[in-house]
């Protein structure tokens, strides 16, 4: 025993650390599990009648950047000073960095606590022993480092002529000779080829997901187990769709390092995570055309340019995707003052038309709108300029679509067949594993026999939907060949036709043109539109933008004709917001005011207003909103729709309405709806409202 030992080191018991780095360790080099808790023999060899095995930290890695429970329980009952030694097999069980080392040390040296491994026994409040457990902490920071430096060479250098190995995503595979090919199963395979159909069918991965999820498509998805990695059938999730999508080896490119770890400093310690995207210039290997590909390259880039597009308003600067507005050109048009792109905004005359707007530099709190004009006047010249350039091929598009309608739900057939001949291949399967049981071995039997009665519900389930969509088939009604190329002949009635939805507009214009910039020439009152086309060509072409005033100057209405039909209906005051409104001028160019209203009336003999005279009894708007509880926005509504009766004058003149019209049941009806309309808060805010606010409560 070494003289270092004393009775007080052994009256204060000893700890023996045992740790391994990876589960695999654990599992597979039980030799050094064993040699690591044979040190609590060893203990108790020395002396040491009370010995703690801690063991926490089996399977975790020294090296500082994941959490060891094990390894602070060490340290606390070290400084708790109840430790009189550590025992490990080798430094590098205690830790595989400097900071723990050096830590531990540090602590087992103000207390008096012993290392013991097998090469000594260490006094840390010696100045020789000191040094040599900082030589052994240093030596075993600098193995692992090295141990990784080498390890990452070598993969890297394997996996830069694409011999790697590593997890394929369905549809590949590696053959006996380290090269990868294409899935042997022919489901797998016509899958894959489905879903990059697809997309470039709708155009969007969530359109997939939807059409796969409604035809109730199954995609193939890898499952690790003990026996290996296997293939599993379900109903795709977003990401599944996506990754497909974004993945390049489906483009026959060998790709290593597409994701990149990330180290954080958390609570003092490094923390890593993983799977973090790079762009593709980052990537560490990119090996095109290596194996056959489901896709080219160049498709490859579309889709992703497609997916990008579709990330909507993630890049200011750049087009973004359609979303079925009315608008034709949603995400297209670009400011020609600014260079960002524009805007869409609907609501304007009761709904029936949209807007194009820029708001320049949002990020600049002295930013206001950069241009804006109506959108519909727009829309419908560049759908002339598509018509003209789509009309020399339209005979030739008419008739691929016709090919392409009677072709529908071929590849979905396809694919309910494949399904199908794998389920009665797994049902044949579980027939042959009960016929081949032991009859008298009921256990078993009756497992095996309902796995066989679950394959047979399947086939039973596939062979269904395979007649619902033959039968779906032959209900569809036949292509007109005839009335299709009479449409190829009149695109313009095609695309004006109601069942021409906003959607499908909007992907044929993204395919023809590039972008559209507008910019405004003022001195002239027109649109300057300019269409980018796909090919790089450019068309320009002036629209002319609507006249801007409720009235054009020739029939705006005078002072003179306003107060001839107004006056004596409306006090003075209410004159005087009317005619402002109507943007009469005084003769001096001045607003009205009630005052100069008054001196108007009498020069012209017209009575005052008296509210003494019997008249019917009317109230304006806002006294309307007031009774009925209503915003005076929703008292238009009800005069627009027609359910609330009211008469003006003249245009722009207030309305009056009949207070009798309040009680009728359609009002009471249209209230009602509106009531209905609105948000559960709505009543608690509005009483928030009413309620008293003192200061301090």
């Amino acid at each position: 025993m070494s003289q270092k030992i004393t009775s007080d080191h052994l009256g204060r018991g000893a700890i023996v650390y045992v740790r391994q780095s990876t589960m695999t360790q654990v599992v597979e080099h039980t030799e050094s599990q064993r040699r690591q808790y044979a040190l609590a023999d060893s203990a108790r060899a020395l002396g040491f009648a009370s010995v703690v095995t801690i063991d926490d930290d089996l399977g975790r890695s020294g090296s500082g950047a994941v959490e060891r429970p094990g390894f602070q329980k060490l340290v606390a009952a070290v400084c708790g000073g109840s430790v009189g030694a550590v025992f490990c097999l080798e430094a590098s069980r205690l830790a595989r960095n400097g900071r723990d080392w050096h830590h531990l040390v540090d602590l087992c040296a103000l207390v008096g606590t012993l290392v013991i491994d097998h090469d000594g026994t260490y006094d840390p409040r010696l100045v020789n022993d000191r040094l040599l457990l900082g030589l052994k902490g240093t030596m075993s920071e600098y193995e692992l480092s090295l141990l990784r430096q080498r390890g990452l060479a070598a993969r890297d250098s394997k996996a830069s002529r694409g011999e790697l190995r590593f997890a394929l995503p369905p549809g590949y595979c590696w053959n006996e000779l380290g090269q990868i090919e294409m899935d042997p199963d022919e489901r797998v395979t016509e899958a894959i080829r489905l879903v990059f159909a697809k997309f470039m069918e709708f155009g969007s991965a969530r359109q997939v997901l939807l059409w796969a999820i409604q035809s109730q498509t199954c995609l193939p998805v890898m499952r690790s187990g003990v026996a290996g990695t296997r293939v599993e059938w379900k109903l795709p999730a977003y990401h599944t769709v996506i990754q497909l999508l974004q993945h390049p080896m489906y483009a026959g490119a060998y790709v290593f390092g597409r994701r990149a770890q990330r180290t954080s400093v958390v609570d003092g310690r490094a923390r890593k995570t993983f799977g973090h995207s790079k762009a593709m210039k980052d990537w560490n290997v990119l090996l095109r055309d290596h194996h056959p590909g489901y896709i080219t390259w160049d498709q490859f880039e579309e889709h992703q340019r497609m997916i990008s597009e579709n990330a909507h308003m993630k890049k200011r600067a750049s087009r973004k995707s359609a979303r079925g507005g009315r608008a034709l050109l949603t995400g297209l048009v670009r400011c020609g003052r600014c260079g960002r792109m524009m805007r869409v905004t609907y609501g304007m005359r009761a709904g029936h038309a949209h807007r194009y707007h820029c708001r320049g530099d949002q990020e600049r709190a002295a930013s206001w709108i950069c241009i804006g004009i109506g959108g519909v006047r727009i829309d419908q010249a560049v759908a002339a300029l598509i018509v003209e350039a789509v009309s020399p091929h339209a005979v030739e598009a008419a008739m691929l679509a016709a090919r392409r309608a009677n072709a529908a739900g071929d590849d979905v057939k396809r694919a309910l067949q494949l399904e199908l001949d794998d389920a009665r291949y797994e049902a044949s399967l579980a027939a042959r594993r009960y016929e081949a049981v032991d009859p008298a071995k009921r256990l078993v039997a009756r497992e095996l026999e309902a796995r066989w009665n679950a394959a047979l519900e399947r086939v039973a389930q596939v062979e269904e939907r395979l007649a619902q969509l033959d039968a779906d088939a032959a209900s569809r009604p036949k292509i007109d060949e005839a009335g299709l190329m009479a449409l190829a002949t009149d695109l313009q009635a095609a695309w004006n036709a109601t069942g021409t939805d906003a959607r499908t507009k909007q992907r044929l214009t993204r395919i023809i043109i590039q972008e559209v910039v507008i910019d405004l020439d003022d001195s002239t009152n027109e649109a300057i539109v300019t269409v980018h086309w796909t090919g790089g060509r450019h068309t320009e072409v002036r629209v002319a933008r609507t006249s801007v005033g409720r009235y054009p100057e020739d029939r705006r209405p005078g002072p003179v004709e306003v107060l001839r039909k107004l006056g004596g209906h409306w006090p003075d005051v209410d004159l005087a917001v009317t005619m402002n409104r109507m943007r009469c001028k005084a003769a001096d160019g001045q607003s009205w005011t009630s005052v100069r209203v008054a001196e108007l009336r009498k020069r012209l003999g017209i009575k005052p207003f008296d509210p003494t005279v019997p008249r019917v009894e009317t109230i304006s708007v806002e006294e309307t909103s007031r009774r009925l509880n209503i915003y005076t926005s929703s008292v238009h509504r009800l005069i627009r729709e027609g359910i609330l009766p009211a008469t003006q004058l003249m245009p722009s003149a207030p309305w009056q309405i009949p207070v009798a019209a309040l009680d009728s049941e359609a009002v009471r009806q249209g209230v009602r709806d509106i009531m209905e309309r609105r948000p559960a808060h709505f009543k608690a805010r509005q009483d928030a409202e009413k309620s008293l606010k003192l200061p301090g409560f």
